[in-house]
């Protein structure tokens, strides 16, 4: 057992994470600020599940508050923090980039600093694959240059990566950075992909397919993507195991290690709702890449982690949530 801090505990991720936690008998203060990027109602039904289980606690505290995050911290007797809040949505930076300076950049210190004067045993964070641009070489590598940010919203996550080595560095805090590459599944967030589809095809409406279709994303079920979570959470990193640093300082890219076209995830979503998809061709996004593709080689061999969620499995239980969720 052990006392932990989720951020972001109402999202996606977060929520999911917290739900693995308790069943293996963690304690946990999940915090979040409930804004309003998406669907609040969402987020609370989320939150609910969570309030029904013993060892939950939840605190609505907006992690950019340096006197809250000061207070959490002095009080909390952490042994460990998985920060999975952030402000996300790569085409919500174009229109709003404020929010993912105090969040992503101000929230992100405020951690650190906590976890420093908490004396935390391990910071585990979420970046993203966002990192990545519009790198050409694939699969993609934590050895890859990330020096060219085609989206505010990816600049934020590598400054992320960048202010914990140097926490790592100067106050011994063991962190891991996770390189999320488009996680899916029931419960997930109503600005991606596979939610946009399944709401646009039940309800008879056109799908938006960017890139003309030409799109490929690494994308991962959730169940593997908090296995991968917690067995990093489990892994505190030491002092020269990384050869670039002898800070106690680790980044892996955490996806299925399998790229897959948009046109066939669309297939595989028009099999499992019995519908076909009125699709609205699109030429590429500002801010979006035309390709995902995780090498995690780095974290098989460190944590084990193996991915074993078929499209066709993901697929067929976010439907099936969506539908009992929506009563669609």
């Amino acid at each position: 057992m052990a006392n932990l801090l989720v951020t972001g505990a109402a999202g996606f991720i977060g929520f999911h994470l917290c739900q693995r936690l308790l069943d293996r008998g963690d304690t946990i203060i999940g915090i979040d600020n409930l804004n309003d990027y998406y669907d609040v109602s969402l987020k609370q039904a989320r939150l609910d599940e969570l309030n029904n289980r013993e060892g939950f606690i939840f605190k609505r505290l907006d992690f950019a508050d340096r006197e809250g995050m000061n207070q959490l911290f002095t009080e909390g007797n952490f042994e460990r923090v998985a920060h999975l809040g952030a402000q996300a949505g790569v085409r919500y930076s174009l229109k709003n980039p404020y929010a993912y300076l105090d969040s992503n950049l101000v929230g992100f210190l405020n951690i650190l600093e906590g976890c420093r004067h908490a004396q935390i045993q391990h910071l585990v964070y979420a970046s993203s694959s966002s990192v990545y641009g519009a790198n050409k070489k694939i699969p993609f590598s934590v050895e890859d240059n990330v020096d060219y940010p085609v989206s505010l919203y990816a600049a934020t996550k590598k400054a992320n990566e960048l202010i914990a080595h140097s926490y790592s560095h100067l106050y011994n805090i063991p962190s891991t950075g996770l390189r999320f590459f488009t996680v899916y599944g029931p419960w997930g967030r109503p600005d991606m992909a596979l939610f946009i589809f399944t709401k646009a095809i039940l309800e008879d409406q056109p799908i938006d397919v960017f890139n003309y279709g030409k799109m490929q994303r690494d994308f991962t079920y959730i169940d593997d993507i908090v296995e991968g979570v917690i067995r990093t959470l489990d892994r505190i990193p030491q002092s020269g195991e990384n050869p670039h640093t002898t800070a106690p300082y680790k980044v892996y890219n955490i996806g299925n290690n399998q790229p897959l076209e948009l046109l066939h995830l669309i297939e595989v979503l028009e099999a499992t709702l019995g519908k076909k998809a009125i699709k609205n061709f699109m030429p590429i996004q500002p801010g979006d890449v035309p390709i995902t593709y995780a090498d995690v080689d780095a974290l098989i061999q460190d944590v084990d982690f193996q991915p074993n969620t078929s499209i066709e499995v993901g697929v067929k239980r976010f439907v099936e949530w969506y539908r009992s969720y929506y009563q669609v």
